[in-house]
């Protein structure tokens, strides 16, 4: 037998905050214990942890006091006993069988060192149609980021990074490596997972993506620079440099040159290069360029991060190959 532990960050969301502990209330395997992880400013949150009646749940709060989810994170992973440690996020409902799916793979095969799946997207209460993939959570060889879990299809597989609202961890596996503080932002800190997903891919783990471990998800409105139906530079370039400095962590010397040209020269819809500010420039105009620009700032602010970090390093980190 193993146990679990889940942690659930919230910052003054306590309508979805309750959505979410009633889902864990209802699993066919349940908790050995629950985390809820309050900033101590969050008075909106407090009030309803000591109105809300936990029962059967075996929950402990934990406060922070430092913003950001990696912080959050980490202090409840100093404070967890699980042999297997659970993440969602407060706006989400982990379907009854999360736990059972989860500990399954565990028992296993002692290589897993990390489990998810797929989350089930309710945008203004509707499902999102999105389509499927069965390509998901994969890093190209170039340095494209593949996410597209909330519509993976298939078998369970082999994936190279998680979503942080549906992914659960070997304790052991991540306990000396925690969560990185080197991610930038106020909140939701983008990349975060593919951060610790990618350190364990190095460390030999498997990381397992199973679609038929779900977590309905109904992404609420982030209290951080980053409010997901806006734009905001800041945002922008937060989340540039997370994804930059983690790739150039992970990829080998040849794929980081490639990477480096082709994010400059071509990019993606979040993060444009010259080709995709092209794309854009027609309907977009100048807010085209400004997300341009945040890009840039991002990638170069990601370049200066990492290399920071190897000059701080005697021994250079593992690369894929």
């Amino acid at each position: 037998m193993i146990t679990i532990t889940a942690i659930v960050p919230t910052y003054h969301r306590p309508k979805d905050l309750t959505r979410c502990l009633e889902a864990l209330k209802g699993q066919t395997r349940p908790a050995n214990e629950v985390l809820i992880v309050v900033r101590d400013t969050d008075s909106d949150t407090w009030t309803l942890l000591k109105e809300f009646n936990y029962e059967p749940l075996r929950l402990r709060t934990v406060t922070v006091k430092v913003p950001g989810v990696v912080a959050a994170l980490n202090v409840a992973l100093h404070e967890a006993k699980g042999d297997v440690i659970t993440v969602t996020d407060d706006d989400a409902a982990p379907h009854s069988d999360w736990f059972e799916r989860i500990e399954k793979y565990y028992l296993s095969d002692d290589h897993i060192g990390a489990v998810g799946g797929r989350d089930w997207v309710y945008w203004q209460n509707k499902l999102l149609d999105d389509g499927t993939s069965e390509v998901v959570g994969q890093i190209q060889w170039f340095g494209r980021v593949v996410g597209k879990h909330h519509i993976g299809v298939g078998k369970a597989r082999e994936v190279d990074v998680l979503k942080g609202v549906n992914m659960s961890f070997r304790r052991s596996a991540i306990a000396s490596i925690g969560f990185d503080q080197r991610m930038r932002g106020t909140g939701a800190q983008v990349h975060f997972e593919m951060a610790l997903c990618l350190a364990l891919k190095r460390a030999g783990w498997k990381i397992v993506y199973d679609p038929e471990i779900t977590v309905d998800h109904y992404p609420a409105l982030r209290f951080d620079e980053d409010k997901r139906d806006r734009l905001n530079e800041t945002a922008i370039r937060n989340s540039v440099h997370n994804e930059t400095l983690v790739l150039l962590e992970h990829l080998s010397p040849i794929r980081r040159i490639v990477f480096i040209i082709w994010a400059i020269l071509v990019g993606t819809q979040e993060a444009l290069g010259l080709v995709q500010w092209l794309r854009f420039l027609p309907s977009e105009g100048s807010l085209a360029g400004k997300k341009w620009f945040a890009s840039l700032r991002g990638r170069w602010q990601g370049w200066l991060t990492w290399q920071a970090s190897q000059n701080q390093s005697p021994a250079k980190m593992m690369v894929s190959q």
